[in-house]
C-alpha cells in the first residue's frame, strides 16, 4: 500500500511505499526521465528485495501541460507536490514572452526551496580538461531565493525604474547614469544563516571537513560581506561545540583542525575560481549566495565533464525537488539520444535524501561501471577513445545490467 511521505520535527518521514512525485520535463525531458526511472526502480528493487518499492506519482508541468491546461505550472501540480514532498523532474521550457521568467524559479520560490544542492566529482574516465579531476569533490550550498533570483528590476525608460533612480539619487546621494535599468539584491540574515546552517549540517552529517563561504564582500560589503558576517555569527551560537572558524584554527591550533571539529573559512568570489583550479582538494562544502553558486557549480561541473553528469535538488523545509541541471535541448527531443546521467544521479541524491542509501550507493557504482566499460551516449563517446557510441535508454540498460 503507497503511502505519502510526511514531515515531523524538521525530519521526512518515508515508509517503505513511498509516493514520489515525476515531473518528465520538456525536450529531452521524457527521454532521460524513462532511463532514470528504469534505473532507479532497477536499484531499489535489487537493495531491498522487493521489501521497499517507490510509487511514482506522474505530475504535468512545463509545454504539456500549458497544452493540457492553459497553464505551465497547473495548481494541481503544485498541490500535489505539496502533499507529495518529495518529487524529480526534467529540465522545464522557460516561457516565450510574459508570465512565468522561468519554472524553476517558480517552483523554487513557490515552495521556498532556499537551498539549491549541487554534488560535483569526477567519475573515473568522464573526459575532461583537468589534469587531476578527481582532486574536485565538493557539494555546493547555493541560495536560491533572494539576491539576482528575487527577480527584482526593471527595465531602462521604464516609470518603475525612473521613480527609484529619483530616490537613490534624491533621498541616498547615489550616483546613476540618467534612464538606467535598475535591480535590487536583497539579502536577508534569515536567509543567509538557514542556507550555511543546512551546509554545516551537511558537512556534520557526512563527515566533511571544511565549509566555505564564498562571497564578493570586499565590494558589496552590506549584502555579501554580510551573508559571511552572519555564517559567523550563526555557527558560533549554534555550533560551537563543532565549528572552528579560520581565525581561530591559526590562533588556537597553529593551524591544524582538531578532529572531529569542523573548519569554516570564506573566500572572494573570483578568487575562489582559482582556487577551485589550482587547489580544489582544499574545499569541501560551499556555501554561497545565488549568483556565485550559478557561476561556481557549473565551472565545477565543467572540471569534471560537464553537466550531462551534474546532479542536483532545490531543497526546503518540508519540500525536496531533484533535477537534472541542463536545459531542455530540443532538437534532440524524442530522438533517445543524450546522456541521462544528470537526472540519474539526482535520482541517486533523492535515493539518498529518503535514507535509501543502498540503493544510491548502486546507482553510483554502476553508473561508474557502465562509463568504465566505454558503451555510452553520443556526448562522451565523442571524446573517448575506443568508446561505442550507444542511445540514452541502452545506457540506462547498461547501468541497470552492472547492478
Amino acid at each position: 500500500m503507497s503511502e505519502y511521505i510526511e514531515y515531523k520535527n524538521g525530519e521526512f518521514v518515508v515508509g517503505g511505499n513511498p509516493l514520489v512525485g515525476a515531473l518528465a520535463g520538456d525536450g529531452i525531458g521524457p527521454d532521460i526521465w524513462k532511463a532514470t526511472k528504469m534505473v532507479l526502480d532497477a536499484a531499489v528493487a535489487k537493495a531491498y528485495d522487493g521489501k521497499k518499492k517507490i510509487a511514482w506519482r506522474m505530475l504535468d508541468a512545463g509545454e504539456e501541460a500549458y497544452a493540457k491546461t492553459g497553464s505551465y505550472l497547473p495548481e494541481e501540480t503544485l498541490a500535489e507536490i505539496e502533499k507529495l514532498k518529495i518529487a524529480i523532474k526534467g529540465p522545464l521550457s522557460t516561457p516565450t514572452g510574459g508570465g512565468i521568467r522561468s519554472l524553476n524559479v517558480a517552483l523554487r520560490h513557490h515552495f521556498d526551496l532556499y537551498a539549491c544542492i549541487r554534488p560535483v566529482r569526477w567519475y573515473e574516465g568522464v573526459p575532461n580538461p583537468m589534469k587531476r579531476p578527481g582532486d574536485l569533490d565538493v557539494v555546493i550550498f547555493r541560495e536560491n531565493t533572494e539576491d539576482v533570483y528575487a527577480g527584482l528590476e526593471w527595465s531602462a525608460g521604464s516609470d518603475e525604474a525612473a521613480g527609484l533612480e529619483k530616490y537613490l539619487v534624491e533621498n541616498l546621494g547615489a550616483k546613476i547614469r540618467p534612464g538606467s535599468a535598475l535591480g535590487i539584491k536583497p539579502m536577508s540574515p534569515e536567509g543567509s544563516k538557514r542556507l550555511i546552517r543546512m551546509a554545516i549540517e551537511y558537512a556534520i552529517e557526512h563527515g566533511r571537513k571544511v565549509v566555505t563561504m564564498v562571497h564578493k564582500g570586499n565590494i558589496m560589503k552590506f549584502t555579501e560581506g554580510a551573508f559571511c558576517q552572519w555564517g559567523y555569527e550563526m555557527a558560533a551560537a549554534e555550533f560551537p561545540e563543532v565549528v572552528i572558524p579560520e581565525a581561530e584554527l591559526w590562533e588556537k591550533y597553529d593551524g591544524k583542525l582538531p578532529k572531529g571539529k569542523i573548519l569554516l573559512n570564506d573566500r572572494i568570489a573570483d578568487a575562489m575560481f582559482q582556487q577551485l583550479l589550482l587547489r580544489p582538494s582544499e574545499y569541501d562544502v560551499l556555501a554561497t549566495p545565488n549568483l556565485n553558486g550559478d557561476y561556481l557549480s557549473d565551472a565545477c561541473a565543467a572540471q569534471v565533464g560537464g553537466l550531462g553528469i551534474a546532479p542536483g535538488a532545490n531543497v526546503g523545509d518540508g519540500i525536496a525537488i531533484f533535477e537534472a541541471t541542463h536545459g531542455t535541448a530540443p532538437k534532440y527531443a524524442g530522438l533517445d539520444k543524450v546522456n541521462p546521467g544528470s537526472l540519474i544521479l539526482s535520482g541517486k541524491m533523492m535515493l539518498d535524501f529518503m535514507g535509501w542509501n543502498e540503493a544510491g550507493s548502486l546507482v553510483e557504482k554502476a553508473l561508474q561501471q557502465a562509463i568504465a566499460g566505454k558503451k555510452v551516449t553520443y556526448d562522451l563517446a565523442r571524446q573517448m577513445e575506443g568508446a561505442e557510441e550507444v542511445s540514452c535508454s541502452r545506457f540506462a540498460e547498461l547501468i541497470v545490467a552492472a547492478m
